[in-house]
């Protein structure tokens, strides 16, 4: 295949050829940040099949540009996904599968914790923001955390006090779901 350009690669993805988009999405990752949001704007509008097709293209550039020593077209593809994220003209689920991108190749200091904490306040994301910021290494996520535990709804803080726990931090106020027994028991507490 020849060398990918931004117009070729939305030109293939859009093809009705099976073959042609698979080897555009697949071929995608050097293509590099610039095409994320064209891409985005594919899965947005076109059919099954071709939106799942931009949609690994994307996946593809996350994942070649997150390679080692690449952190220049790393730090671009992170700021292209937040662009695309902010669109809120494109499918809910769109913008979840950019949660998950940002999850695998965002640093530490790439984000502000109260922005992300900010993110808790829309119901359709929590969750997937949650689990991308327990993903996340470093204080950043763990502060985002802890800023949407205090914001979010109380039928949701067991969620995120999960998420603190498994990164090491203590959440003594919120009781953890796992352990509240689900059906009636006869045992005793142990020294009754």
């Amino acid at each position: 295949m020849e060398e990918l350009t931004l117009e070729t690669l939305i030109q293939k993805i859009k093809d009705k050829d099976d073959k042609v988009r698979a080897a555009a999405w697949q071929a995608a990752g050097k293509v590099g940040a610039p095409a994320l949001k064209p891409l985005a704007a594919v899965a947005k509008d076109g059919e099954l099949e071709v939106s799942r097709a931009a949609n690994r293209a994307m996946w593809q550039i996350v994942r070649y540009t997150g390679r080692p020593g690449a952190d220049d077209e790393r730090k671009a593809t992170v700021a292209a996904l937040i662009d695309v994220f902010t669109d809120d003209q494109l499918p809910v689920q769109l913008r979840r599968d950019v949660i998950w991108m940002l999850s695998e190749i965002i640093t530490n200091d790439e984000f502000n914790p109260d922005d992300a904490g900010e993110m808790f306040k829309d119901a359709e994301f929590r969750d997937d923001m949650r689990m991308a910021l327990q993903r996340i290494p470093g204080d950043n996520a763990i502060a985002a955390l802890r800023a949407g535990l205090e914001i979010v709804p109380d039928d949701f803080k067991p969620a995120i006090a999960c998420s603190l726990r498994a990164r090491g931090v203590d959440v003594p106020n919120v009781p953890c779901v796992k352990l509240k027994p689900t059906k009636q028991t006869k045992v005793k507490p142990v020294g009754r």
